[in-house]
């Protein structure tokens, strides 16, 4: 034999080695697609549905947004009449109060100082017939 001869058999057995591996390598990976594809299947048949599920929640939560933005802006309206009719009545009541107020808090004081007026009086008429029995003890 040759050592072109051996060159040829040890390409050969090269070669087959590497068909043998590629062959291997092509099985796993053909295997490998097989096992991805029924992952995918189960994957899809359960995702369909959680889905289907997110989208119709999305739509409730869609709606229910809408509903509390009306909620709100009703409320924000109901402010801001209870804020206008607060000022209003603060304007309508306001002056009127203040001077009852006034003129109640001027009676009690005007009060107090007739009081003090009888008291002060009383106790002079009081005194005064004292003086008056001195004088006519004396007299005497």
């Amino acid at each position: 034999m040759s050592a072109v001869d051996l060159a040829a058999v040890i390409v050969a057995v090269v070669c087959l080695a590497t068909v043998a591996a590629l062959t291997v390598a092509v099985v796993s990976l053909v295997r490998t697609m097989r096992e991805l594809r029924d992952v995918v299947d189960d994957l899809r048949d359960s995702a369909l549905p959680m889905v289907d599920d997110l989208r119709s929640t999305v739509t409730k939560a869609d709606a229910e947004l809408h509903r509390v933005d009306r909620v709100i802006g009703r409320a924000e309206r109901i402010a801001a009449t209870a804020d206008h009719a607060s000022r209003l009545t603060y304007r309508a009541f306001a002056p009127p109060l203040i001077k009852g107020l006034s003129l109640v808090s001027g009676a009690g004081q005007a009060g107090r100082r007739l009081r003090e007026r009888r008291r002060h009086r009383r106790s002079l008429d009081l005194a005064a017939p004292d003086r008056d029995t001195r004088s006519r003890r004396l007299r005497r």
